[in-house]
């Protein structure tokens, strides 16, 4: 392919690492990167000039007016480098001529990542290292679980659903799951169950679901009250899934035994931003992160190697799988 016939993507948000893989990857595919740092906005829209395509990172908000200069600039097609896309409305932006897609890579980041917080849950692990670090090494009050005794419910069971069920048969505990789209042929030792029945019985919640309309606050204050006592949440999905007012109070009660958060409501501008000498507007997330029995970290389950490549190139091919497409349409 000659230099003529090259591809002109823009790359908004790209930290480091994606772009070196950007640069790394763009050529042998026949595109011409123009790679920011910047998150996409209204103000940047002239970077697009020449680029039918665009590809968004996950961190930003797109509003309405940004699509719209989007659109002035000739832009037709926006690949956002996440599973979801919830930062992005979707509709708005097909009805002025944009589409919008997600890509897709190894659901194994947020799987490992995902058994990784259950075990550090299970363990009392925050508390643990808190005293160790403070030369304190005495054994904690509070003896930890094993997996293979507990009931885990998994709520979502698309792929990276899928994956941390696999992972979990290998620890012998009790599976149990929900998803709206039922499974045609539901794993061996996997139970599926009703979103009730799931919050009544485990003893663990894991939480893999899409954030939508519908499943905004699917952990509200009351289904939160339904949870089994002592329950344990992990949540590597989005952060508004849970009603994050509620589940500080079940917290601070004592009747929810712990969680583990890799993402949370109000995360923008904080996750991914060095927050050491600013005044912290969440309170809700200073009230977690106070807690002994609440793990928080900053949205990074997805953050593989593996993960990044996945990303990067799936996002490269859904760019150009929409140029052959109109191009020959």
């Amino acid at each position: 392919m000659t230099h003529s016939e090259t591809t002109r993507i823009t790359m908004y948000g790209c930290g480091p690492d994606e772009a070196v893989q950007f640069r790394e990857l763009a050529p042998g595919l026949g595109v011409r990167p123009a790679i920011t740092d910047a998150p996409v906005s209204e103000a940047n829209t002239e970077l697009a000039v020449g680029s039918r395509c665009i590809s968004v990172g996950h961190k930003t908000p797109i509003d309405h007016a940004t699509l719209r200069a989007l659109g002035r600039a000739g832009v037709s097609y926006i690949s956002t480098r996440s599973i979801g896309y919830n930062h992005v409305d979707v509709e708005y932006a097909d009805s002025i001529g944009i589409l919008v897609e997600n890509v897709s890579y190894s659901p194994d980041s947020v799987a490992d990542y995902t058994l990784m917080l259950m075990l550090m849950a299970v363990r009392d692990a925050k508390a643990i290292v808190r005293r160790t670090d403070l030369h304190d090494y005495r054994l904690s009050d509070a003896r930890g679980k094993e997996l293979r005794d507990m009931t885990i419910g998994v709520i979502g069971t698309g792929r990276i659903g899928a994956a941390v069920m696999n992972r979990l048969r290998g620890f012998g505990c009790r599976i149990l799951s929900h998803d709206n789209r039922p499974m045609d042929c539901p794993d061996a030792g996997v139970e599926p169950v009703t979103l009730d029945e799931l919050l009544r019985r485990s003893d663990l919640v894991t939480l893999h679901a899409p954030l939508t309309a519908r499943t905004h606050h699917l952990l509200n204050r009351k289904r939160l009250a339904e949870m089994k006592k002592g329950a344990l949440i992990v949540n590597t999905a989005r952060g508004a899934l849970i009603d994050t007012e509620a589940l500080v109070l079940q917290l601070e009660s004592g009747r929810l035994s712990g969680v583990a958060l890799d993402v949370i409501e109000g995360e923008e501008g904080i996750f991914y931003a060095d927050c050491r000498d600013k005044p912290m507007e969440s309170k809700e997330l200073l009230r977690l992160q106070e807690l002994p029995n609440a793990l928080i970290s900053p949205h990074t389950a997805y953050y593989t190697d593996h993960a990044l490549r996945d990303t990067v190139e799936n996002s490269l091919i859904n760019c150009l799988k929409f140029e052959s497409r109109n191009n020959h349409g």
